[in-house]
């Protein structure tokens, strides 16, 4: 089957979301979406139904885990179960146990589990041409460049204001194969903008070694990846400390603290790299004063600002970019990108302003895997998915139902968690009081076969794939109720 023949969003949307349903009803799980006013928190999960305690029963689970314990590197702290397969925003174990996936895969599956058009471009351009380096040229990565920076352009962000006209100048693509590629692709092009524009100001060469506008410049809580580069202006105590020293010159600040922006940024600041929403720091949200007083300073000082939209990004709050919505005076001269870009396949970009992208040339940057025909159509196919009016609009539909749920549960447990939930669209989170409660409530769930993850110090994160029904949503939240009930005693 070609491309041109493959389902459209909305009919594979709504194909997933009938099959969830379901599926849910075979399971086990009740559909409870209404529109009524709620008097009290569910208690339909309020007795586990996934027993994780015991030893594994089948012999593929315990295989499993005993192989991976011999032969791969322990540094992941995971559950003791094996994960075979997914539909839509539900996966199975090697146990036939079934969880509705609230964490898609980190916020990456955005089309959910299995979805039959990503499938099938993986097919079909895996058996035409997979990989062939940047030595040449493909057909792919040029669309997927185009297609990002008219969306861009269409739907605002990176300076364009929404409903811009579509142009052949503007913006530039670098392709990547991660979010810590990206941002470490955009630190190093942000440092040599600032090395030529200390040049064009001292009159000096930018590979002088005295040139001094190289520092740095992050956020408290902010995650950019753990590479060196990225792991250096990732300000979070327990990911630096084991590998201290780490790069030199890095400032870091507080996100929407107004007053010391003009002390930390300076003539000597090269690049200020921020996240619009935190994701892993917690779900906290950068005001939209905050960020214009952030892009003014960076203008006074000639520092490039980078937004990692890598979680929060792709339509993760409702809009294309989280600074979409924002006026110009608020955006970015860099935004990252990754996570959902191809539903799991792994692929980084790093989208830039022309004046930004002209100071590199041949030879400056590179990557072997980066933007390969594999990683770009599906790309293409996920983001024309996820950017069509009727899938952009269900996104927002379904994140309002989450909001009007989730407002519940600052009602019903104000013992327990913050008076406002964190976070935008379908990418949220409920800030407790005592820190070790997130970890309670993510092991509660999941005996409750629902998948949720934490973040930062003190919140549990939703981040629900992009076509989750309100069904969907109904099973998640009437099992956080059933978890804070629980917690409660």
């Amino acid at each position: 089957m070609s491309l041109c023949r493959l389902q459209s969003p909305v009919v594979t949307s709504m194909s997933s979301r009938v099959l969830s349903r379901r599926a849910m009803m075979r399971a086990g799980f009740a559909s409870t979406a209404t529109s009524e006013p709620r008097s009290a928190p569910s208690t339909r999960y309020l007795k586990a139904t996934h027993d994780l305690s015991t030893a594994p029963k089948s012999s593929v689970t315990s295989s499993t885990l005993a192989l991976g314990e011999q032969y791969i590197l322990g540094v992941y702290a995971r559950p003791p179960f094996v994960l075979s397969h997914g539909r839509g925003s539900w996966v199975w174990d090697t146990e036939d146990r079934k969880f509705l996936d609230f964490s898609a895969g980190i916020a990456v599956n955005a089309l959910g589990h299995a979805d039959p058009g990503v499938a099938e471009v993986l097919q079909q351009q895996a058996s035409t041409l997979l990989h062939t380096s940047n030595v040449y040229h493909n057909q792919r990565a040029p669309k997927l460049a185009e297609l990002i920076v008219s969306r861009t352009q269409e739907q605002g962000g990176l300076g364009f204001a929404t409903g811009s006209s579509p142009s052949t100048t503007g913006a530039k693509v670098f392709f990547s194969n991660s979010g810590t590629e990206a941002n470490e692709g955009a630190l190093k092009i942000a440092r040599k903008v600032g090395k030529d524009r200390w040049a064009a100001a001292t009159g000096g060469k930018a590979d002088d070694p005295y040139c001094t506008k190289t520092r740095i410049v992050c956020f408290e809580n902010s995650f950019h990846g753990r590479s060196m580069g990225a792991l250096s202006v990732t300000s979070t105590e327990k990911y630096q400390a084991p590998f201290r020293p780490l790069i030199p010159g890095v400032d870091v600040g507080t996100l929407n603290d107004h007053e010391s922006l003009s002390r930390l940024i300076s003539d000597d600041t090269c690049v200020v790299i921020v996240e619009p929403v935190q994701g892993e720091g917690g779900v906290t949200a950068a005001d939209e004063a905050w960020l214009r007083a952030l892009r003014k300073r960076c203008d006074e000082t000639g520092a490039v600002l980078i937004y990692d939209e890598i979680q929060c990004g792709l339509y993760r709050t409702g809009s294309l970019w989280a600074h979409s919505s924002l006026p110009v005076d608020c955006h970015p001269d860099i935004v990252t990108m990754a996570k959902p870009l191809a539903n799991g396949y792994p692929i980084g970009a790093v989208l830039m302003r022309d004046s930004i992208a002209s100071t590199m040339t041949a030879g400056t940057h590179g990557t072997t895997f980066g933007g390969s025909p594999l990683a770009c159509a599906v790309g293409h196919h996920v983001l024309s998915r996820l950017s069509s009016p009727a899938f952009v609009d269900n996104v927002k539909e379904i994140s309002a139902y989450l909001d009007s749920r989730l407002g519940y549960l600052v009602q019903w447990f104000p013992d327990l968690i913050h008076d406002k939930i964190r976070g935008r669209g379908l990418l949220r989170g409920l800030g407790f009081k005592n820190v070790a409660h997130p970890g309670q409530v993510m092991q509660l769930a999941r005996e409750r076969g629902v998948l949720v993850l934490t973040a930062g110090k003190d919140a549990v994160r939703l981040v629900p794939s992009l076509n989750v029904s309100k069904d969907e949503v109904d099973v998640a939240i009437d099992v956080l109720e059933a978890c804070l009930t629980v917690l409660r005693g």
